[in-house]
């Protein structure tokens, strides 16, 4: 919901730094392994209860998840990149409640619940941009990309702020996975609501 607002804000100061960084011949795919290096730590460091160490790490994540895109336009988007980019976000994502759930019996339930939401939003997500690929629309609202990004209630911006919150109110991670949970469900059905509106609309058309 947040997504096209948060990236007119953020992507000129990040397009001055990937430009430091093509120079220095660092790639986009360089920068995806690193940001999901970092994200992988962040959930180990959630496990030993290092919340603040972890907030520093999903932050990592983020910078660099907008870095890597930030330098992919600059050289040239490729297949190999738009394919890690969403596959290592995915796990990322997932790992974080995970990661709770092993520091705490107490948070397995909602973490569980977390995740079989995360397999709502990303299976539509995904679902939808294979489809819009097929009917050749790769591009958004903000631009061409690797693959069609649908809106919805809960996107990028969104679950960053989670990742950030449950780090910096960990003991109130059941409540507000359950409630993030919610609202990734309610994503999910406007986007097969507006898949089913949007490819019939098409086909007839």
């Amino acid at each position: 919901m947040l997504d096209i607002t948060v990236r007119q804000l953020i992507d000129p100061p990040l397009e001055r730094i990937a430009d430091v960084l093509m120079r220095l011949r660092i790639s986009a795919n360089q920068l995806t392994w690193i940001g999901f290096a970092a994200g992988m730590l962040g959930g180990l460091c959630i496990v030993e209860g290092w919340f603040s160490a972890a907030f520093v790490c999903i932050t990592l994540n983020r910078l660099f998840d907008g870095l890597d895109g930030c330098v992919a336009r600059l050289r040239g988007a490729t297949d190999v990149g738009g394919f890690l980019d969403i596959a290592l976000d995915m796990v990322f994502y997932s790992t974080i409640p995970f990661a709770f759930a092993l520091y705490s019996q107490e948070n397995q339930l909602a973490s569980a619940f977390l995740i079989y939401s995360f397999m709502g939003t990303g299976s539509s997500f995904l679902a939808f941009a294979v489809i819009s690929a097929k009917r050749g629309k790769i591009a958004d609202d903000a631009g061409k990309k690797s693959f069609f990004y649908s809106r919805g209630l809960i996107e990028g911006t969104e679950t960053a702020l989670f990742l950030w919150l449950v780090c910096i109110l960990p003991e109130h991670f059941a409540n507000l996975a359950w409630t993030f949970g919610g609202l990734c469900w309610l994503t999910t059905c406007i986007r097969i609501a507006t898949a089913c509106s949007v490819f019939r609309t098409s086909q007839h058309s």
